[in-house]
């Protein structure tokens, strides 16, 4: 698999997506590509929030969720 050119700043050189990903993603129609956006979007929140009752075990839920909210919030690409 032919890789493309590194993206700038923010992915790591095996991060980097092939030729065949870009072009199977861009056979796919656009509102499958936005599920999927959307679904990646999600888990990332829920990723964020584990990592959040990790670190910190005795916030309650709701400490746990406004802190989520705002991290995305604020969140910058």
């Amino acid at each position: 698999m032919r890789q493309i050119r590194e993206h700038p700043a923010f992915m790591l050189p095996d991060e980097q997506p092939t030729m065949e990903q870009i072009e199977i993603l861009r056979a796919m129609p656009g509102e499958r590509r936005l599920e999927l956006a959307e679904r990646l979007y999600w888990s990332a929140r829920e990723m964020k929030a584990a990592g959040l009752r990790a670190q910190h075990p005795d916030w309650p839920e709701e400490r746990v969720r406004a802190e989520v909210r705002t991290t995305f919030l604020h969140a910058r690409t």
